[in-house]
């Protein structure tokens, strides 16, 4: 019985991981700068300056979202029109993304220069830690122009199916931010000493080079050219400004919903305290990483699904996804044991303080346990995505996590007096409600999909 299931799932998993794993590294790459900021400046820093890395990245990480959001309008739209051999219109379609992207950038470094960088100081946090956070905000602000500008390249080449170009820019691009980090932290080579706003420095030019070098490649490498043909940067066009913008914003408010929970649930942690805040840090980096190894699982679903509605092939669309929801339970439970059996032992990668790390090993405790429910969610997110369904799963987020999550969090952490583990259990059974609903939306469009073909 189960040689017969793996013989029929087996193709989809070949060609799923084959395409997968370079995005996995790529996804990668935007947590692990978050990931490299906090332990260069748990170790060289100290407990208040992480706190500092905790209340910036929670906050700026709506700001991160809400941009890859809006770039990601583009990969399902270039999947589906390469499946119908449809060339000339992938170009057009990247020219109006890049102005998009552009535009949706600037936009988001006016709101943080102008509204987050004000705000910081009235949400309770601890003022020490306010006044480090303010100049790693700044400079994590202006990052977001070239990270725009990288992602809208890196979705045209993955939605036409080449991913390793990104993924190789990635690892370079974060070895660098990680040797600059410790320069500009530790103070080297007679630099002095920056502290917390050294790795926001070493970040903007890690972004920068990697703009530079995802928009050289496209416009030198072959693969291109036939797509380019029609690529040109004043070429503007509303209706086609409109199609990427009806998938891309809904994504951004997906992503947005359920990182801005994850944000609001580190606000309320710091008015519990500073060391909550930095044991919060550390482990929700942790599961940062595995939640983007599983987006991207889900770019490599949202890519074969557009492929395959473009070509009107519903039911190795159905199969393939399904493929996917498989790899992805796998994966997450072995991410789950990890974080349970390493509880005590993944913290000490970002600090020495025992009392953050006790804190931090009961979360990652919990982090384990919705493990496969953040995965299975954000397939069930990236399946859709690539059949263009975006809007009721936008709302399915928002109920998820803003009617169910945050409030359950709040509940059982600030008003029953359960902490920092009260409000992760809320999370937890957010991400819960994420999955079921997803689940079922998706069985019901697949299924909807190959009865009529």
């Amino acid at each position: 019985m189960f040689s017969a299931f793996y013989s029929k799932y087996k193709p989809y998993y070949k060609d799923n991981l084959r395409l997968a794993l370079p995005i996995v590294v790529s996804q990668l790459g935007h947590t692990l700068v978050h990931l490299a900021d906090s332990v260069i400046v748990g170790h060289f820093a100290g407990t208040i300056q992480l706190a500092a890395v905790s209340l910036v990245n929670s906050l700026f990480m709506l700001i991160l979202v809400l941009g890859m959001g809006i770039a990601y309008g583009l990969t399902p739209l270039i999947a589906q029109e390469n499946g119908r051999k449809n060339h000339g219109e992938c170009g057009r379609l990247l020219s109006n993304s890049l102005i998009i992207n552009i535009a949706a950038s600037i936009v988001l470094y006016l709101f943080v220069h102008f509204g987050t960088l004000l705000a910081i100081d009235h949400i309770g946090q601890s003022p020490e830690v306010v006044a480090y956070a303010k100049p790693y905000l700044g400079y994590l602000a202006v990052s977001i122009i070239p990270l725009m500008i990288f992602q809208t390249f890196k979705q045209f080449t993955e939605g036409l199916g080449f991913t390793k170009q990104a993924m190789f820019i990635s690892i370079w691009g974060n070895l660098i931010n990680i040797i600059l980090g410790v320069i500009f932290v530790k103070g080297m080579f007679g630099i002095a000493p920056m502290g917390v706003k050294g790795v926001g420095l070493s970040t903007l030019i890690d972004r920068i080079l990697m703009a530079l070098v995802m928009t050289i490649y496209v416009f030198r490498s072959a693969n291109f050219k036939v797509y380019l043909r029609s690529f040109k940067i004043s070429f503007i066009d509303k209706v086609r400004c409109l199609k990427i913008f009806k998938i891309g914003a809904p994504v951004a408010l997906q992503y947005s919903f359920e990182i801005s929970a994850f944000s609001g649930a580190a606000i309320l942690i710091g008015t519990i305290g500073a060391i909550e805040q930095a044991a919060h840090q550390v482990a929700i980096n942790l599961a940062s990483v595995t939640y983007m190894l599983a987006s991207g699982i889900a770019s490599a679903a949202t890519i074969k699904t557009g492929n395959n509605f473009g070509k009107n092939n519903f039911l190795d669309l159905r199969l393939s996804a399904i493929a996917s929801y498989h790899v992805i339970i796998a994966f997450m439970s072995l991410t789950a044991l990890v974080f349970i059996f390493g509880n005590t032992l993944l913290p000490n990668i970002y600090t020495n303080d025992n009392a953050v790390i006790q804190i931090a090993a009961q979360l990652l405790i919990i982090a384990g346990f919705f493990q496969l429910f953040d995965g299975t969610q954000v397939v069930g997110l990236g399946v859709l995505r690539g059949i263009g369904d975006v809007n009721v799963p936008t709302l399915i987020t928002f109920v998820a996590y803003w009617v169910i999550g945050i409030p359950l969090g709040y509940l059982l952490g600030i008003r029953l007096g359960m902490g920092v583990n009260g409000i992760w259990y809320g999370l937890t059974i957010g991400l819960l409600a994420a999955s079921f609903m997803l689940f079922f939306r998706f069985q019901n469009k697949t299924r909807l999909l190959v009865s009529q073909s």
